[in-house]
């Protein structure tokens, strides 16, 4: 896997601190045995897959993807449309059932689970951030929020107190009562990092989360999601075809064909960071 140095994050004063806390992580059991060729080796990583296989009649979109993600890193996968990145999230993610291969969630492997039990991990343990947010029209900004928290159990007054408290921390203090269409892009996808991180997820999943944005807000935002998943322990994969959202990530990998490639020997939206990309980045995370 290929590091990517990631901007200076700076978050606001105080944000940090209103950040809940993230639970202590349970101990993790063994991996099953298996080749490792990703570049974190030794302790087991929070979310891990080896040998997947996934094909969509003759075709094969996956084709022996091997990946770990450590507690708290973040990693993007890049490549262009077709490559088998966003086939890799879903499979991670237990929406996807891999032909062959593991997936393993803390040492315990998710494509082993019904489908009433992978259900539940996506609602308690993984947390999503999409393309448009695809937040709920017909709900205000604290219910789009406080909605997955009340699925695994939490009470009404429970989850809206908690969802106020993430709105604030990601700088959307006063947005509680608008409809996802009273909001900007920008406000409505740090709405969808709140309402991914509010039940305390595992792993934070993003599928393209800045496609829809312009480059500022989409800077805007990866800090935001960056910042506040590494707030909380929670790990994050985020899928994209933008080589200047990948370098927030702490590591990359490249994909082509179903298959993990050298970073930058792909085309397209593939490639690898080009000259002065990164310090182009790194000056719009400054504060001004």
């Amino acid at each position: 896997m290929t590091a990517a140095t990631p901007p200076p994050l700076s978050p606001p004063p105080g944000s940090a601190d209103r950040l809940p806390t993230a639970a202590p992580a349970p101990a993790p059991t063994t991996l099953p045995a298996g080749p490792v060729t990703s570049a974190w080796a030794g302790d087991v990583p929070r979310l891990a897959a080896r040998g997947l296989i996934k094909r969509f009649g003759e075709t094969t979109a996956l084709a022996g993807v091997e990946v770990e993600i450590p507690d708290g890193a973040s990693l993007a996968v890049m490549g262009p449309s077709g490559s088998g990145k966003s086939t890799l999230l879903h499979c991670l993610a237990g929406i996807y059932q891999p032909d062959a291969g593991v997936v393993a969630l803390r040492g315990r492997e998710v494509q082993g689970l019904s489908e009433k039990e992978r259900s539940l991990l996506r609602r308690s343990q993984y947390g999503f951030v999409f393309q448009f947010g695809q937040l709920l029209s017909e709900l205000t900004a604290l219910e789009n929020v406080a909605l997955p928290a009340m699925l695994t159990g939490a009470s009404r007054v429970e989850a809206e107190t908690a969802a106020q408290q993430w709105l604030a921390a990601l700088g959307l203090a006063g947005t509680e009562g608008r409809r996802p269409g009273e909001l900007s892009g920008g406000q409505a996808q740090r709405v969808a990092v709140a309402r991914a991180l509010t039940t305390r997820p595992d792993v934070v999943f993003a599928d393209e989360p800045t496609g829809s944005l312009d480059r500022s807000t989409g800077h805007d935002v990866m800090r935001v999601l960056v910042e506040s998943t590494r707030a909380v322990g929670a790990s994050l994969v985020v899928v994209t075809h933008d080589a200047q959202v990948a370098a927030w990530c702490d590591a990359r990998i490249d994909m082509l064909d179903g298959r993990v490639v050298p970073a930058g020997t792909t085309t397209g939206g593939g490639v690898g960071p080009r000259t002065g990309e990164l310090e182009a980045i790194r000056a719009a995370a400054v504060p001004r």
